[in-house]
């Protein structure tokens, strides 16, 4: 499992991070990547990178294996033309499906894959999806493919996944005592548009926690170097900064909004939505209770103690970590636990568990 970045929970997240960022277009429409083995809070580089460094929009995520070798191939984020992936989770039933789901994709989307991650090759089914409606994923449109697009490509690869477990034989599922259940907190970014899911292919499961905060600015109360005490300021409703993470960077609650079991964010411009994902496993009634039971287990909530029952919702528990070095913030963030360390960081903004990204829509000042 992974998470949206956090160096302070490093000791259940210790098996490398990755960084992503966009830097000036004269360089290309590809993002910037930065991976490593090594635990993030044990990287001077880590620091060295995020102090100096400036971009409208961040991805990061530290690591811990489930599936796949622990080396830099298996980091997220991953790339593949303007677009970055990254996610906190894993597919149900995973060496039931994995065969599968490689031979329903197109050969360059197949042999692209490098590491042993499931989280790789949903993004693999991902892009073959986007090909398939009709738009090349290497095409690096000079403003994104847009939201719309984004989205409808993530729905129906989370559907894509959902017939694959269900085709699981009743059989196989009873004899090998398979849990079909997938945690799919993905986040996908083309550099304009970001999209990120909370979802698990449960009705009565609560998915892997996720928070989004937004504001003019993300800044420390006083100023000094060596405050880290950050928070989300608001002056007008527009979201010049917004953060998205596994879990608050802070602790104050009030800037962050919990974003709904089976739920899709979309970021865009200035602009924050929030949709349900309406398939089987969606639950109108609003009073419908989905138990943490599962993702505890998983270590996949905010606050990482025991359920005090069966059916309890998430409560979070802010983080710290390299957030309080990514001085920018860009118009859109995610992150399992980017801390604010790494938000400080210039990484000015405009699976698994850690997500961070960070999005800016206006220059910061």
């Amino acid at each position: 499992m992974c998470r949206f970045l956090d160096t302070r929970r490093g000791q259940n997240n210790a098996d490398g991070f990755g960084i992503g960022f966009y830097t000036d277009p004269k360089l290309g429409s590809a993002p910037c990547l930065f991976t490593s083995t090594t635990p993030a809070w044990n990287c001077a580089n880590l620091q060295r990178i995020a102090s100096k460094t400036a971009s409208r929009l961040v991805f990061a995520h530290v690591r811990a294996t489930t599936e796949g070798s622990t080396n830099e191939d298996n980091c997220h984020p991953f790339t593949h033309g303007s677009l970055m992936w990254m996610h906190n989770g894993g597919l149900g039933g995973w060496k039931y499906i994995k065969r599968r789901l490689g031979s329903q994709l197109a050969d360059k989307w197949y042999l692209g894959v490098q590491g042993g991650t499931d989280s790789e090759w949903a993004f693999a089914l991902f892009l073959d999806t986007l090909e398939r409606l009709g738009h090349d994923p290497s095409a690096c449109p000079p403003t994104g493919f847009g939201p719309t697009v984004l989205r409808r490509a993530l729905e129906k690869t989370i559907a894509m996944i959902n017939e694959l477990t269900d085709s699981i034989p009743k059989e196989i599922l009873e004899s090998e005592n398979v849990d079909t259940r997938s945690l799919l907190n993905f986040a996908v970014t083309d550099g304009y548009s970001t999209i990120c899911t909370r979802y698990i292919s449960s009705a009565r499961d609560e998915a892997a926690s996720l928070y989004y905060s937004s504001g003019t600015r993300w800044e420390t109360r006083t100023g000094a170097a060596d405050d880290r005490q950050y928070h989300m300021e608001r002056q007008d409703k527009g979201a010049d900064i917004v953060l998205v993470a596994s879990e608050p960077l802070t602790f104050e609650r009030e800037n962050w909004v919990n974003v709904p079991t089976n739920s899709i964010l979309t970021i865009h411009r200035q602009t924050v939505m929030v949709h349900p994902i309406l398939d089987k496993y969606y639950e109108r009634d609003p009073f419908h209770v989905r138990s943490s039971a599962f993702v505890h287990t998983k270590g996949l909530v905010s606050n990482e103690k025991p359920p005090s029952g069966s059916l309890s919702p998430s409560i979070d528990a802010p983080s710290s970590s390299i957030f309080e070095n990514i001085k920018s913030i860009g118009q859109s963030s995610l992150s399992r636990s980017i801390s604010p360390d790494f938000a400080r960081v210039s990484l000015t903004p405009t699976g698994s568990r850690p997500l961070l990204t960070t999005h800016r829509s206006k220059p910061s000042s």
